[in-house]
């Protein structure tokens, strides 16, 4: 099967129209380590870049040093040739920097202290990526960096990052909460009676389906959020927009197993649909060896006759030594720790050899599965990153993953 092509990292990195990278995946991938090695490395290639991360798990900050990360981007310690900035998503928090923004000071007080408004803050489907857009939104708008490198959020399908700020958007923007704002803009349901009796039923079924308290903290943030509702569409529109432009570049991040290439290769297609600029797949946690040309079949043969030669030898061995002439006990001893001793290290050969067999069987086994999605997918350009031994944990690690991330190709391929 034909290779494909190879993505250029530090190209993409160096490019100053490159402004915005999303790394995006299925999860457990790697993504929040991959988006920050590119931060690492582009600052210390002379960008000036914050990292946007959305990983619960708060890796990212401490395999920079920072104590904690929040809302606010901070400063990264240790990074030479230009400048390192990264922080963490706080969901609520920019939800109430947007409120804050686009009311005055009484109506924005009234839709912080909402019920319905501090639940769907918190947690309602969509918000955590609509939020991540957002905060990507007024990083660019802020213009204090050249690049800004985003890890997109957790979720069970990589499609969701797209769809979800659209879902939330329309929500917010939708007939039903038109609905519950028209009474506000007649003078309370008193008034929509006067207008539609219909709309009193209307009432009472919803608050049999919501509750009667529900309902009220609905229609209290429906009235209060009436002036900001059109700006939620809005921006989603313009998020969307900014993530279509050609200074954008969208990096698919997956590791050689079937349901994360599988994933990859939707997504892939989505970025197409929607006519999004993908750069390319970065292919994390590969396999390779300095020994590929022993194949898995040849060591485990080598090692079946070590294991089977050992034991003959080592016995007619000491046989010999029995119906010897001289019967010297310590010529005979000699030869028993010799034997014993060459037994260990055919033993300690054969099991190397296996060891061997198993990496080469998962190496073809990652081979085949790159394969699959290479033939449906040839035009896109890959980097392969090397697994490593451990866990990253400092910048020393982050920087090492850069390497192979701008090598493109596992050790031994």
């Amino acid at each position: 099967m034909d290779t494909p092509p190879r993505l250029a990292v530090d190209r993409l990195l160096d490019d100053p129209k490159t402004r915005i990278i999303v790394c995006c995946g299925a999860g457990g991938v790697g993504k929040t380590t991959t988006a920050a090695a590119l931060g690492v490395r582009a600052a210390e290639r002379g960008r000036k870049v914050v990292v946007l991360t959305i990983d619960p798990a708060r890796r990212l900050a401490q395999s920079m040093g920072i104590d904690s990360l929040d809302n606010t981007p901070r400063r990264v310690k240790g990074v030479d040739g230009g400048e390192l900035h990264a922080m963490m998503l706080d969901m609520k928090r920019t939800f109430d920097e947007i409120v804050e923004g686009h009311a005055d000071a009484e109506r924005a007080q009234a839709i912080l202290a909402n019920p319905f408004y501090q639940s769907l803050s918190a947690g309602f489907a969509g918000t955590q990526e609509y939020m991540a857009m957002e905060k990507l939104g007024q990083l660019r708008a802020r213009d204090d960096w050249d690049l800004i490198v985003v890890d997109t959020p957790p979720s069970r399908s990589a499609l969701d990052f797209l769809d979800a700020p659209k879902r939330l958007g329309s929500f917010l923007d939708g007939k039903f909460i038109r609905v519950l704002m028209a009474p506000a803009k007649v003078g309370g349901w008193a008034g929509m009676k006067f207008l539609n009796v219909g709309m009193s039923m209307m009432t009472g079924t919803l608050s049999k389906l919501m509750g009667a308290s529900l309902l009220k903290d609905v229609q209290t943030f429906v009235a209060a959020m009436d002036t900001m509702f059109g700006g939620f569409r809005t921006r989603a529109d313009a998020t969307f927009r900014l993530l279509k432009a050609p200074d954008t570049a969208f990096l698919v991040v997956a590791a050689p197993e079937p349901d994360a290439l599988r994933e990859a290769a939707y997504f892939v297609e989505r970025l197409a649909a929607e006519e999004m600029p993908l750069a390319g797949l970065v292919l994390n946690r590969v396999h390779g060896s300095d020994a590929h040309q022993l194949s898995a079949e040849r060591a485990l043969a080598a090692a079946e006759n070590l294991e089977e030669g050992g034991i003959v030898d080592q016995e007619s061995g000491k046989a010999g030594l029995r119906d010897g002439d001289d019967g010297d006990a310590d010529g005979a001893a000699n030869a028993d720790a010799e034997a014993d001793a060459n037994a260990d290290v055919d033993e300690i050969t054969a099991g190397l050899l296996r060891l061997h067999a198993e990496r080469m069987q998962v190496i073809a086994r990652e081979q085949r599965t790159r394969d699959r999605f290479t033939s449906l997918h040839p035009e896109v350009a890959v980097a392969e990153v090397a697994a490593l031994p451990g866990d990253v944990h400092d910048l020393a690690g982050l920087r090492a993953i850069g390497e192979r991330l701008a090598a493109g190709v596992p050790a031994g391929a």
